[in-house]
This record gives C-alpha cells, sequence and structure tokens, in this order.
C-alpha cells in the first residue's frame, strides 16, 4: 500500500517538476529521491504543502563522503508525514566547493542539523545564518568524518599541571599503530610459532 502511494508521488513529483528531481528509488518500502541541489528547497517545500502528503516533520538531515564519486559528499533529508503515515529520504550531492542552500527557512530544526554536516563533513550550506562547528573543540582542524581525515586526528590535548591548564600538542604515537598482521588470536595458535615451540617437535636427547 504505502510503497505505491510513495511511486506515485515520486513520478508526480517528476512529472510536475523535471528539473528538480534527478531520480527516485523505492526499496524496503522506503522512497528516496535524488534532487537537483539548486532545487532541493523546492522539492522540500512541495512534499511539506502538498496536502495529499503533508511531510510537515524534518527527522534529521545527515551526509556521507564518497571521496571517489564526481561530487563526493551526500547529504541527506529524512521527512516525516504524521498524517498520512510516511516517509521520504531526500538527498543532493556536492562537493568542497559547491554550497547546499539552507533549509532553516522551511523547518527551523534544520539548524542545528546542518551545523552537524558542516562541522564533521566541511559541507557549506548556503544561507544560514550561524554555520559554526557544534560537535568539535574551538580551533579543530580538519572534519573527522571525512574518509580522508586522519584516524589519530592532527592535535591531542592533555591537562598541564605545571601551567594548570589544557594544552594541544601535535599527536606523538610510540608506536605504528598502523601496521597489522591481520591475524586472529585463534588462527595465530596454529599457524604462528611461539617461543618453546621447538620443544615440542626436538627429539629427546639420548
Amino acid at each position: 500500500m504505502n510503497t505505491e502511494r510513495l511511486k506515485n508521488l515520486a513520478e508526480g513529483l517528476a512529472i510536475a517538476h523535471p528539473e528538480m528531481v534527478l531520480g527516485f528509488d523505492i526499496q524496503h518500502d522506503e522512497l528516496s529521491i535524488h534532487a537537483a541541489r539548486d532545487h532541493v528547497l523546492l522539492v522540500l517545500t512541495w512534499l511539506r504543502d502538498n496536502p495529499d502528503y503533508q511531510f510537515t516533520q524534518l527527522l534529521s538531515i545527515c551526509g556521507a563522503d564518497y571521496p571517489s564519486a564526481p561530487e563526493r559528499f551526500t547529504v541527506a533529508y529524512h521527512l516525516l508525514s504524521m498524517t498520512q503515515n510516511l516517509r521520504v529520504r531526500v538527498y543532493v550531492t556536492t562537493d568542497e566547493q559547491g554550497a547546499v542552500p539552507s533549509a532553516t527557512g522551511l523547518f527551523p530544526a534544520a539548524g542545528w542539523y546542518e551545523r552537524e554536516t558542516y562541522d564533521l563533513f566541511g559541507v557549506v550550506f548556503a544561507g544560514h545564518t550561524d554555520l559554526r562547528r557544534i560537535l568539535t573543540d574551538y580551533g579543530f582542524e580538519g572534519h573527522p568524518l571525512r574518509k580522508d581525515f586522519p584516524l589519530t586526528g592532527h592535535v591531542e590535548l592533555r591537562y598541564d599541571p605545571a601551567q594548570q591548564r589544557v594544552v594541544y600538542e601535535p599527536v606523538k604515537l610510540t608506536q605504528d599503530f598502523r601496521k597489522f598482521d591481520f591475524i586472529s588470536p585463534w588462527e595465530g595458535m596454529t599457524t604462528v610459532q611461539l617461543p618453546g615451540d621447538e620443544k615440542a617437535t626436538k627429539p629427546d636427547a639420548a
């Protein structure tokens, strides 16, 4: 039932506004609409104000990073219709330079979600009046959910008793933790010879 309604929704939107919809897909009774970045606000407005669907609640905005894609970042909007018991996902793609229009004028809750996406991925939202970091510390370098962000980060912090304050220092690793042997403990018991194992195969002295 819901799948048919969601299909009708997507087809109706694509036919009425072909310049706004680049494609759509329905899987597991969930609709995903690929919207043109410059027209995403029009798509969100249509979904919110259409009396047949009434997607009036913005549940979240989140990002994803696909470095090999032509536009590496995907920004997804999850909407809920309380009256129709329907959910829809609208997503756009962008890169480091392309700004996504801010949805704060349509959904006030978008303010914090867009700040989180900016903080963690570096996606810029044009028209956001207070686009600052919200999860990382002041002066944080880089965007931690990008796939090319180093696992160790760029700096580490500690409390210095002499200075009686928290200090930032470049990351210093005591070992090269990126060197893995990829052998589980169970495999290691049978494939790796431990010190003393040679006694089990050495013939007894006469």
